[in-house]
């Protein structure tokens, strides 16, 4: 019998769970998909919100050869077969070499931040040409690990973590639909512990299900569930060090100042095989995120760090990762940076965009000096103090405060 997340994989858009902002009525990806015309992207987002389901129902849908490739087991030579096939089958299918057409396969690429540069310059021409459209998917940050001349070439879908409703209506669909589970008689009391071990993430939820429904139990409630996940710590996890959350266990531990727990969380994740350069990015966010103003030089260290992980990888890398974490957590703590910038988008996103001030507008033309550009602008050096009181924010926001000074 296939596996409960294999059984319950949705076929249809319509099935599909969560992610609505992208394939809810009228959303972005919907509307490509009904329109039968699908370009290169990248769907970036965590584990377990359905981006692999998510380019199966595409190419379903769109009736297209659809090929998956793995970057940890694929290198550049299956890239250039798949390529090669694709081309292949479009001299046949239309009677001559037509690479642009509509009908191009979509070539599925898991975990393609693991790509190195080779293999992703392999991908350059056909995605260019259009002899395949490129579906990727990542739990990493895609400005770090794709090549700019690939990421140029296609657009960026971020998923988001399940929310609670998501889960709750998968839960649902499981006992309802799946007939084994039906068939177990299984009664849902507590839903708490289901939805906080499963942390937005689908695979999860119905690998804890199926866990739990197999041990032989007629009721699930939240002392059920943790006891079975207590007997069986790495049952429901693909990765079995609980990737997501050792990491958040390790940056809070930074944040609270605490370095003997984010030194422990570092050699949670260095034993656990974790790649390097995930924990000196995330070291890097930490220093501009927690540390901000309290000591610019901890982003300079973090960035340092990365530098140095990227260039000598394990075992070595742990040391300038330790002294990194050691630093960041024993330092000052300010967000005020964070906060501020947070605050001015949202401002931003709420007025749209304002007038600059004429006096603060450049005059490179005659037109423009006719217009009051640059007019009455104060050079704050001709003052005592390089300082001088004048209006720098559009009229409508005069007085606004974004950075809060500790």
């Amino acid at each position: 019998m296939l596996p409960l997340a294999e059984r319950m994989r949705p076929k249809t858009l319509d099935e599909y769970i969560g992610q609505k902002h992208l394939v809810g009525e009228g959303a972005i990806l919907r509307k490509m998909i009904e329109s039968g015309n699908i370009a290169s992207f990248i769907l970036w987002g965590p584990p377990g919100v359905g981006k692999t389901t998510l380019a199966r129902i595409i190419a379903h849908q769109l009736q297209r050869p659809f090929y998956t490739l793995s970057a940890v087991t694929s290198g550049v030579k299956e890239v250039r077969d798949v390529i090669d096939k694709a081309k292949r089958n479009a001299a046949v299918n239309n009677g001559l070499f037509a690479p642009a057409d509509s009908r191009s396969p979509i070539l599925f690429i898991d975990e393609i931040h693991r790509f190195s540069k080779s293999q992703q310059d392999s991908l350059l021409g056909a995605v260019e040409d259009g002899t395949i459209t490129l579906v990727g998917a990542t739990t990493e940050n895609p400005s770090f690990e794709v090549i700019t001349p690939l990421l140029s070439r296609c657009q960026v879908y971020v998923l988001k973590s399940l929310g609670k409703e998501d889960l709750l209506e998968l839960l649902h669909r499981v006992m309802t639909r799946d007939n084994y589970i039906r068939s177990l008689g299984i009664e849902v009391k507590d839903t708490e512990a289901l939805l906080r071990y499963s942390g937005g993430d689908a695979r999860k939820l119905l690998n804890i299900i199926e866990l739990v429904s197999n041990s032989g139990v007629k009721v699930i409630d939240n002392e059920t569930v943790t006891r079975q996940l207590q007997q069986n710590p790495v049952a429901y996890d693909k990765d079995g060090e609980m990737h997501y959350d050792i990491i958040s266990a390790f940056i809070k531990s930074i944040r609270g100042s605490d370095p003997q727990a984010a030194i422990y969380w570092l050699a949670r994740m260095i034993e656990g095989g974790e790649d390097p350069k995930f924990i000196a990015r995330r070291l890097v966010i930490s220093a501009s995120e927690d540390i901000g103003l309290a000591n610019p030089n901890a982003m300079l260290l973090a960035n340092t760090c990365f530098e140095v992980v990227n260039k000598i990888g394990w075992p070595e890398g742990r040391i300038p990762l330790a002294e990194t974490t050691i630093y960041l957590a024993t330092c000052r703590k300010d967000n005020s940076a964070y906060l501020a910038i947070d605050e001015a988008l949202a401002k931003v996103r709420e007025t749209g965009n304002l007038p600059v001030p004429l006096h603060l507008r450049n005059a490179p033309t005659s037109l423009m000096k006719e217009l009051g550009y640059s007019d009455g602008y104060k050079y704050p050096h001709d003052f005592p103090g390089h300082w001088v009181e004048q209006q720098y924010l559009p009229d409508e926001l005069v007085g606004t405060i974004f950075w809060k000074k500790e």
